[in-house]
């Protein structure tokens, strides 16, 4: 910091750099407003990370976020579990949940391949989505990776995986815009995406 350094606040301001879309200047914002905080308030707001951090795990089905061994989607018994929408966040499923037509259920992949970030098959949650697949009962497997070049090679991957398996594998029509994530998609572009989804 320039002038003076006050080491505890350097720090807090480094940590808040390190998130994701925070630059220094917004980092320094950050930490000045926790700073700006009761002691409670603070207190409140470390447990609320510790919580999160400690309780949510992945989901033993879809491999989404949540604090139960099934996710709220997987415990819905009125989910259509033939269909399979394949994400590669946890927010794009609340993104496709916004739509409130799709009534199927959800993997998350948690990334998509990326040879130049070093992210491979192996990183992601394929060799779950392989294996409900597998039992038989899955009619459709929508791959709703968002439309960049990761993951486009990642719809591809699966697909190839899942062909052998005898179920019919669609892509989200490109109602979404090529380098566009779901998570920003407003809910007609989503619906428009998902009835004109096509086969791979």
């Amino acid at each position: 910091m320039a002038g003076y350094n006050v080491a505890p606040l350097a720090r807090l301001i480094e940590q808040f750099e390190r998130l994701p879309g925070i630059g220094h200047k917004s980092a320094q914002r950050l930490a000045y407003h926790v700073l700006g905080m009761t002691k409670e308030q603070a207190q409140n707001f470390a447990d609320a990370v510790l919580e999160a951090h400690e309780k949510i795990h992945y989901c033993k089905i879809c491999c989404n976020l949540t604090d139960q061994p099934l996710c709220p989607i997987c415990r819905d018994e009125h989910r259509d579990n033939s269909v399979i929408c394949v994400v590669e966040d946890p927010r794009d499923v609340i993104a496709m949940e916004r739509t409130n037509e799709y009534s199927g259920s959800y993997h998350v992949l948690h990334g998509a391949i990326s040879p130049l970030s070093d992210v491979g098959p192996d990183q992601l949650c394929i060799k779950e989505l392989l294996a409900r697949v597998q039992d038989g009962k899955v009619k459709e497997v929508i791959m709703a990776t968002n439309p960049t070049v990761e993951g486009e090679a990642t719809a591809m991957y699966i697909s190839r995986l899942l062909k052998p398996l005898g179920v019919k594998v669609t892509r989200l029509a490109y109602g979404i815009p090529v380098g566009g994530d779901l998570e920003y998609a407003d809910e007609v572009t989503l619906l428009r995406a998902l009835e004109g989804r096509s086969e791979l």
